[in-house]
């Protein structure tokens, strides 16, 4: 359950950063077109700046992707630990039921033999 609720925020990173970079486009885009410039003026400034544009959707999307990637790997490491610790405990508490088990046995081998030995007192 806890592995969901990290896919989950995981999720909701990447929502978020692919929300935020369409809306500052989206932004800008308005802006461009809201300025009181003529056509020819609007076309040359969307050509210059169409290159930037893409540049830093380019880092953008690189940030995402290696912030994605981080995530991911700490989610992973942080699931193995989990896994690992789990198993640690399980495998801890199986070694004490064995202990327990053996402790047993050799308590009711104790009490057999003490038995047996006042049998044979009480015979001899």
């Amino acid at each position: 359950m806890d592995q969901n609720n990290q896919n989950q925020n995981q999720n909701n990173s990447k929502d978020f950063i692919l929300g935020t970079v369409i809306g500052i486009l989206l932004g800008a885009a308005t802006a461009l077109f809201v300025a009181p410039k003529s056509g020819k003026e609007l076309r040359e400034n969307l050509n210059e700046n169409s290159g930037v544009w893409k540049e830093k959707a380019g880092e953008w999307k690189e940030q995402a992707v290696s912030t994605t990637s981080d995530l991911s790997k700490n989610v992973t490491e942080k699931s193995q630990e989990l896994s690992s610790k789990v198993k640690d405990k399980v495998q801890g508490n199986s070694e004490e039921k064995e202990a327990e088990q053996a402790a047993q046995e050799v308590a009711e081998a104790i009490e057999e033999a003490a038995r047996e030995l006042e049998q044979e007192q009480e015979r001899g």
